[in-house]
């Protein structure tokens, strides 16, 4: 298996290298489609031989989307990456070894997540299976704000046994400021699945049973109907205490602490905001506004 790439880039140049020395020993076809680099993320990119597009920033799904549809892919697998992200030797291995049947059209791979350098076991986050590499033409990404999956046309899937890593380099501060980013576009999820402004798309939820599949019913059907500020402190405990999140030591806890309790209270403040400032007027064309005007977000 020889998968094609699509990374999306803004400013990665602390990432891009460590993620294109592992993909170089998997493939030559990579394309980066940057989004306004001011740092020197394009020049290695091209050191490495990545095919580099510009197309402007409106959301990751439109992005992405775009990637397929534009970047010329021939090959018969297409692969997704994050630029922070990198393949470990042993799924290096795996996939320059693999023989795929004939009716699978998507594969699944599972994800460790390293948090100043420590590995997040528990809590519900490992492991943590994406379907990250698909047929050509057989896949598409859903047309969301937030938590966007792959999804398939047809065929059948399988799973790797080995790991691609997720751990980002930045500081805490840098994390911070991309998860208030990351609360807006989750309010505006959230926001549809009560208002329903945009039209949903509903394909990861009729695909086959997957875990982002059922951790998606559970955002959607249960999590959206507890009370807004109750459920990231539910949320929370149920990562930290009946997931074992607290066996992840001290960056174990800041990290469920903030991206289980803190992330999701700061969404539910934000959506809290939105709807005091819709005085109750709950038309399309309102909602719209407000988000055009105080978010810059046009739908």
């Amino acid at each position: 298996m020889k998968p094609a790439v699509i990374i999306l880039t803004l400013n990665e140049s602390k990432h891009i290298g460590r993620c294109l020395e592992s993909l170089r020993l998997i493939t030559d076809e990579i394309y980066i489609v940057d989004a306004g680099s001011k740092d020197d993320t394009l020049e290695i990119a091209q050191r490495f031989g990545a095919k580099v597009f510009h197309n402007p920033w409106v959301s990751y799904a439109k992005q992405f989307q775009w990637g397929l549809d534009n970047c010329g892919i021939t090959a018969p697998w297409v692969m997704r990456m994050d630029a922070d992200e990198y393949l470990e030797p042993e799924l290096i291995r795996e996939i320059n070894e693999a023989t795929i049947p004939d009716n699978i059209t998507g594969i699944y791979i599972r994800r460790k997540v390293l948090f100043k350098g420590k590995w997040i076991r528990y809590g519900g986050f490992y492991p943590h299976t994406l379907l990250r590499i698909w047929r050509n033409g057989k896949g598409a990404i859903e047309q969301r704000w937030m938590d966007e999956h792959i999804v398939l046309s047809d065929g059948d899937t399988m799973m790797f046994r080995e790991h691609l890593v997720d751990y980002n380099l930045n500081s805490i501060h840098w994390w911070v400021n991309k998860h208030n980013n990351y609360a807006i576009r989750e309010m505006v999820d959230l926001l549809n699945v009560k208002y329903r402004f945009i039209e949903n798309d509903s394909r990861l939820l009729q695909s086959e049973t997957s875990q982002a599949k059922r951790k998606r019913f559970l955002k959607e059907k249960v999590y959206a109907t507890i009370p807004p500020g109750g459920r990231a402190f539910l949320y929370f405990m149920y990562r930290y205490v009946l997931r074992f999140g607290f066996l992840d030591g001290y960056h174990g806890f800041v990290f469920h602490f903030m991206q289980g309790y803190w992330y999701r209270l700061l969404v539910d403040v934000n959506v809290k905001e939105f709807e005091v400032k819709l005085a109750g007027d709950k038309r399309r064309e309102k909602v719209v506004e407000l988000l055009k005007q105080d978010y810059n977000i046009a739908l």
